[in-house]
Parts: C-alpha cells; structure tokens; sequence
C-alpha cells in the first residue's frame, strides 16, 4: 500500500510527539520489530506513517493506534484527570531499525 498524498512538512514534525523508551515499549520492539511514539490526538495513520518515514527515512509496514484514557487522580478533596494520550504502534519493514540511541548523538 504505497500512498502518494502529499503531507505538509511543518504539520509532519508535529505530529510525533515523543518515542515511548519502556520495559513494554523494549519488548515489543524486539518481538514484532515495531517502534512506539506518544503522537497528537488529532493525528491519523498516513500522517504518522508519513511522519517517521520523512524524519528517520524509514519504511513503515503498518501503523496501529491506541487511544489510552488519562488516569483519575485525587490530590486532597479536588478530584482531577491526567490528560488523555494516543499511542501509534509502527511496524517496519524487514530489515529497517530506529535506533534512538544514535539519533541523539
């Protein structure tokens, strides 16, 4: 599934928010070979698909995404939320790697 719709750059470096560094995020990676990232609310899957292919010039096989709901919290009588979250599951093609560690460099 090749898409040719053009993508703005400026809304492209905003849409990944940051790469999730976890045990669960680790493990996932090393099974299934797929990248995790905490993205915008309002991103759909080609804009993700789009966006880690145009910043780490990568193939990306598939993209999921998981809607994760803020947690209840109490501080004292005031009851309160943690903001909502979207996560976005990137599969790779074969032979592709992110690798976090020497981007950073």
């Amino acid at each position: 599934m090749n898409t040719t719709v053009k993508h703005n750059e400026e809304r492209l470096l905003k849409v990944l928010l940051a790469p999730v560094i976890s045990e669960k995020a680790t493990f996932v990676s090393e099974k299934n070979e797929q990248v995790i990232f905490l993205v915008m609310p309002d991103a759909t899957k080609p804009e993700i698909r789009a966006a880690v292919e145009f910043l780490f010039k990568v193939q990306v096989e598939s993209v999921q995404v998981a809607n994760r709901i803020g947690k209840q919290k109490r501080s004292g009588k005031f009851n309160g939320r943690r903001n909502h979250t979207k996560r976005a599951f990137v599969c790779l093609k074969p032979g592709q790697e992110i690798n976090f560690s020497e981007e950073a460099k």
